[in-house]
């Protein structure tokens, strides 16, 4: 048995984030000393490695509630649920990757276009170009003292 300070120093997570995942019922309930203690089996170690690694690829606590589901009445279930969990993950973050491309050409037009130089920033491209709701920027007309 391990108390709730030695699970979290042995897993890398907070007594906060311990207590959390019991409450998401992603821990099972610990059991209580007559001290208050909370003291979990050694099987919990393991079943918090299944979740972090489970949130390192992308899962949230939600998948992850429905992954541990699979596993732990895994007789009762295929690996073909288990695939559509993770086959639904993997479309998500390839949604959000092409959204960060997106993202990341439209800010490379605006910062190309920008001059970065010491002129005031009321001509800046890039804050014109989001006070316009463009994300394409108009060319810098910058007036050039005499």
């Amino acid at each position: 048995m391990l108390r709730i300070g030695e699970l979290a120093e042995h897993s890398g997570v907070s007594v906060d984030t311990l207590r959390y995942y019991e409450k998401e019922g992603l821990l099972p309930e610990a059991l209580r000393g007559d001290n208050g203690y909370r003291y979990y089996a050694e099987d919990n170690l393991e079943r918090l490695h299944f979740i972090l690694r489970a949130k390192r690829l992308g899962f949230t606590l939600a998948d992850i509630r429905e992954l541990l589901s699979l596993q732990v009445d895994a007789d009762a279930h295929t690996c073909k649920e288990v695939k559509r969990v993770a086959e639904d993950k993997l479309a998500a973050i390839d949604a959000r990757l092409a959204e960060l491309h997106h993202m990341r050409q439209a800010l490379a037009h605006l910062t190309d276009a920008c001059c970065g130089g010491p002129h005031a920033a009321t001509q800046c491209t890039i804050l014109t170009a989001f006070a316009n709701g463009k994300t394409a920027p108009e060319p810098h007309q910058h007036r050039h003292d005499a």
